[in-house]
């Protein structure tokens, strides 16, 4: 069963599976995480216009001691004191303590003390007198203020004052401004965006870093899909470069960067850091980074701990893992289990887990179930769904009813889809529409298409372009693309002179080559044809064995020329049985060589019988040789 899920749809990945006559195949914009800035202002001493934090080695203790000695010096209209204890407060929460300190250090111009009276002011419900301060700190020259205040005009629409405010702050310097600015613009798609963005990264802004790596992703993305004509990606550069803002994102904490930088890790076959970072970004609760590492541990061969990071991913709602772990409790033969996920998947969102129930039914004959599900999933847009749901009419003689799904399947890129229309139209003699879709699932790469294209285009007598298409056809493993590209090969080759012993044996030709890639592949023609090269050569004992597979896989030329292998060898009774079985299938020349080994032999009744079976199965040559000696032993019969 070909499970859809898997990592089709981890950051937009995909693939299609391996066709077979009518085949049932099978964004990234990431929401800001909640460290984006909020409105805030700076705990700050007057002259430094910073934010306090308090120290990280230092205890309440010494905290409480420190309070206590900025509360004296206070208390003694020290105005930095006033300002540090006000901050102080503030940040411990405790807003009535706070308020009269800074409005006394404010009175006095502290700018730093005018900023945090307005951030106490926003946390009382009061934005717009929280507002009036944060403008006096700014004009004042506090970038923090400036950042607070461009915040505050954004929230009420006024987006011309948010962006003087934030550009103020931006421009001395402060990281939160420099993003808040880059966000603002990025809203209006303003191509400044990227460069205050890409200051707020320098800064070390963790969530600028993401959105600059996101970005220089989409372009790379674009970049390379607009191809290149010296073989190099046009947006590798770029890539390289979004890997480097994932990295630092990702060592702040980032978890969807975390996410992100696995991915390319893992694209690129480092699979162990890969796993790092995805791990890192699982443990902080990014279910689609469960997801990957799941399918990191199932490729590695541990399915056990793969379950477990699917099971912790579909717990938090990833479609995807829950699909993973359908298709792993499917493989167990788990059936109820596997469609319990497959449902869990399709009630997260996700159309693969309608069309997986739809594949589950199918495989135990519910045939109504699996329409039920496969017309779901199709209706949603899912053209492998659609596909199947073709084949499924198909089957049961709603030719009418599979055509237009088929279509629908193909118009939305399901080369396996394309495939089975041109069956369809062949199957009609429509010989010209069946042409026109194996071409466009040939030129998608579908390796059975391009063997009926090159077929067509060599009837046609283009035997250029049939060989360009058999060549993609063998290429991708098709033996019957291999074995007519040999002979369109093998038609161009000037004859041979006949091996004489003693004479180095020649290299091989191209179409020897391809004659054996379809002969390992139990081509029965290519089989008997390599044996028959090797006749040439006078390597007798290749040659049986090459015409020894092709006769037991049934071929009726390999048993015929075994035989005479066999018959020149001293081997007549084995030669007997093999061209007895030829000429029970059909074969003409051996039931004349059977006639004439029992006629040698004296047995001529016998003779005469394989005689007249020889006569009936032609060819036109054979039938006038059998007919004569037919003939003649029956004079001598009746002599």
């Amino acid at each position: 069963m070909d499970v859809m899920g898997d990592k089709a749809t981890l950051l937009e990945t995909g693939r299609f599976v391996q066709p077979a006559d009518f085949v049932q195949s099978t964004g990234d914009f990431v929401q800001p995480e909640n460290d984006a800035p909020r409105p805030e202002g700076e705990f700050a001493r007057s002259e430094g216009d910073f934010v306090v934090d308090r120290p990280g080695d230092q205890d309440e203790t010494g905290e409480a001691a420190e309070e206590a000695r900025q509360l004296l010096a206070a208390e003694t209209g020290d105005v930095e004191a006033m300002s540090v204890l006000g901050a102080m407060l503030l940040r411990r929460g405790d807003l009535d303590g706070a308020e009269p300190h800074l409005r006394a250090a404010t009175a006095a111009g502290d700018r730093a003390a005018a900023n945090n009276l307005g951030v106490l002011l926003h946390q009382r419900g009061y934005a717009d007198d929280a507002a009036g301060w944060w403008r006096i700190a700014a004009v004042a020259g506090s970038a923090a203020a400036a950042h607070a205040l461009g915040r505050h005009h954004r929230e009420r629409g006024d987006e011309p004052a948010a962006e003087y405010w934030l550009r103020q702050s931006a421009e001395q310097g402060h990281t939160l401004g420099a993003y808040a600015l880059a966000d603002l613009l990025e809203h209006r798609s303003d191509n400044r965006a990227e460069q205050w963005m890409r200051a707020a990264a320098e800064r070390g802004h963790r969530e600028a870093a993401y959105r600059l790596a996101r970005a220089l992703d989409r372009q790379a993305t674009s970049a390379d899909e607009g191809g290149a004509d010296n073989g190099v990606a046009p947006g590798q550069a770029m890539l390289d470069e979004a890997e480097q803002w994932y990295r630092q994102a990702a060592a702040r904490g980032h978890r969807r960067a975390a996410l992100h930088l696995g991915a390319i890790l893992e694209k690129r076959g480092e699979l162990k850091e890969a796993g790092r970072w995805y791990l890192t970004s699982a443990k902080d609760g990014e279910a689609r980074a469960a997801c990957a590492l799941g399918f990191l541990l199932r490729d590695a061969g541990d399915s056990e701990s793969a379950a477990v990071w699917w099971l912790r991913a579909a717990q938090d709602g990833d479609g995807n893992a829950a699909n993973a772990l359908g298709a792993l409790h499917a493989e167990r033969g788990e059936t109820q289990t596997a469609e319990r996920w497959y449902r869990a998947a399709m009630d997260a969102g996700d159309v693969n887990g309608a069309y997986n129930l739809g594949l589950l039914c199918a495989e135990q004959a519910r045939t109504a179930q699996a329409e039920q599900w496969y017309r779901r999933a199709a209706y949603a847009g899912h053209r492998e769904a659609a596909n199947a749901l073709a084949i499924l009419l198909l089957q049961v003689g709603d030719t009418a009813g599979a055509e237009p799904w088929f279509s629908k399947a193909a118009e939305a890129g399901s080369v396996d889809a394309a495939f089975n229309l041109g069956i369809l139209h062949a199957g009609r003699g429509e010989e010209r529409a069946a042409l026109r879709w194996y071409e466009r699932a040939a030129a998608a790469g579908h390796t059975e298409a391009a063997l009926q294209v090159g077929i067509a285009r060599l009837r046609d007598g283009d035997e250029p372009a049939a060989e360009r298409h058999l060549r993609c056809a063998a290429g991708g493993g098709s033996a019957e693309g291999a074995y007519r590209l040999a002979t369109v090969l093998d038609a161009r080759r000037p004859p041979e002179p006949a091996h004489e012993l003693g004479e180095p044996v020649r290299e091989k030709a191209e179409c020897e080559e391809w004659y054996e890639r379809a002969a390992s592949q139990g081509h029965r023609r290519a089989q008997v044809r390599v044996g028959m090269l090797a006749a040439a050569r006078g390597d007798v004992v290749e040659a049986a064995l090459w015409y020894r597979r092709a006769a037991e896989a049934g071929s009726r030329n390999g048993a015929f020329n075994l035989a005479l292998l066999l018959a020149r060898e001293g081997s007549e009774p084995e030669a007997a049985v093999w061209w007895t079985r030829a000429a029970d299938a059909g074969h003409g020349r051996s039931a004349l060589r059977l006639a004439l080994l029992y006629a040698r032999r004296g047995e001529l009744a016998e003779g005469q019988r394989w005689a007249d079976r020889a006569v009936s199965l032609g060819p036109g040559e054979v039938a006038e040789r059998a007919a004569r000696l037919r003939d003649a032993l029956r004079e001598e019969l009746s002599a």
